[in-house]
């Protein structure tokens, strides 16, 4: 028997549907709301609104749970590696060992683009931000890839999953490289996903690789730095109907491109209160300087008349400490020495942690750090630029945008997205 909540307005009682999931809190079913009472809702950045059914991923804010198809995501990140993931968001299921050799095998064939978009990105100025290119890129694939998905069709379907995941971190690579003005690397299929992205990065004709444009010496890429950066990919590669997976699905709902849904996507991931933030943490702990400035910046930070923000702290949803944020605060200790993280950065991060942890003042209000506390600081290691943070969450994140583009289209209760409006004016 269905629970029923009556509501009562101007002494009329109304009655709606009470939905249960089979995680998380109930949901009042409330689209015939406006038919029913002649009224709307109104609830600004929808915080209290459910907008669709998903099987995708889990998050509860308040234990600081995050699962991905019903697995933990501490579990997830200790014994699988990213494309592992990715199969398991696409297949709802985790690979079996051929499986994940297929898969991987396949992405690595399939890392290649169109040699018409290195006009592409030579057209670009030097000086464009990485995502404005990638974004562009991504729209563009549509126009070299405009098939029309048939999702009733599984191959069809994983076609094109496998294509934009495969796809995205070589686009990447290109806006890298076109902002230092150096010749393009091409895809390596004898390596594994992140070591090829790496290897894109760092390689120069006649096969020396870099870390960073100011080291000499030839860098290879080690294990620890691969797994590092694959945890990264697997810790962003879904979280729930967020701006920009809302923005995917919302894009979906208009019967656009699956590509053309993604390239919106990467436009609200780039905004610095979304996947930008990660950008603005190292900035700021560039700006403090020394460990010496903390106590500085952490009253300007509780001062309500100083504009100034701590960067890397509370969490919409999260109202525990971030559990992605506990599985790279584990990864940053042991990658300390191994990676040579900068200690001056990791000195002022461990003082406005410990501060925060400790603190009133954030305590009470559920500043915990979250992710893009941490991850800053690996990325900086692994010699990724501050103006390639926000790609490196774009490659994890396009399996689960691509996973929420499917499921949307399977959904046969779905409709365009048409929010409705309090309205102020004359």
């Amino acid at each position: 028997m269905k629970s029923i909540a009556t509501i009562k307005i101007d002494e009329k009682v109304y009655e709606f549907p009470i939905l249960e999931g089979t995680r998380g809190p109930k949901v009042l079913d409330i689209r015939s709301f406006y038919k029913d009472t002649g009224m709307f809702t109104y609830d600004p950045g929808f915080t209290s609104t459910a907008s669709c059914n998903s099987e995708i991923t889990f998050i509860n804010g308040e234990k600081g749970e995050l699962r991905y198809k019903g697995y933990p995501i501490e579990e997830l990140t200790e014994k699988y590696k990213y494309l592992d993931i990715c199969y398991l968001l696409l297949n709802s299921k985790l690979p079996t060992h051929e499986q994940s050799i297929e898969f991987d095998n396949e992405l690595r064939h399939r890392a290649f683009v169109d040699e018409g978009f290195q006009s592409l990105f030579n057209a670009f100025p030097r000086t464009a931000h990485p995502m404005a290119m990638l974004s562009s890129a991504v729209s563009a694939l549509s126009a070299f890839y405009y098939d029309h998905v048939d999702i009733s069709d599984e191959s069809e379907f994983a076609q094109m999953s496998g294509r934009i995941i495969a796809k995205i971190p070589t686009l990447a690579s290109l806006a890298y490289r076109r902002g230092l003005g150096i010749p393009i690397i091409y895809p390596d299929i004898d390596r594994y996903f992140t070591e090829n992205f790496l290897y894109m990065l760092r390689a120069y004709p006649g096969g020396k690789m870099h870390r960073n444009i100011n080291e000499k010496a030839d860098t290879k890429i080690s294990d620890i730095e691969v797994k590092a950066l694959d945890t990264i990919f697997t810790l962003h590669a879904d979280h729930e109907q967020n701006a920009s997976t809302t923005t995917v699905r919302t894009v979906a709902s208009t019967g656009a491109h699956p590509y053309g849904a993604i390239s919106a996507g990467i436009n609200a991931l780039w905004g610095r209160a979304h996947g930008g933030a990660n950008e603005s943490v190292i900035a700021q702990l560039e700006l403090i300087g020394n460990v010496k400035n903390v106590d500085k910046y952490i009253a300007k930070a509780k001062d309500p008349d100083d504009s100034f923000r701590l960067m890397g702290f509370g969490h919409r949803v999260y109202k525990n400490f971030d559990p992605r944020a506990k599985i790279l605060k584990k990864l940053q200790d042991q990658l300390k020495d191994e990676l040579n993280l900068d200690s001056r950065l990791l000195e002022i991060a461990h003082k406005i942690e410990d501060i925060a942890l400790n603190d009133e003042y954030f305590i009470k209000r559920n500043l915990y750090p979250n992710i893009d506390f941490y991850s800053g600081v690996i990325l900086t290691a692994l010699g990724i630029p501050k103006n390639m943070f926000t790609t490196i969450f774009v490659i994890g994140r396009t399996v689960g945008w691509i996973s929420q583009w499917v499921e949307f289209k399977k959904d046969k209760k779905a409709k365009i997205a048409r929010p409705r409006q309090l309205y102020l004016g004359l």
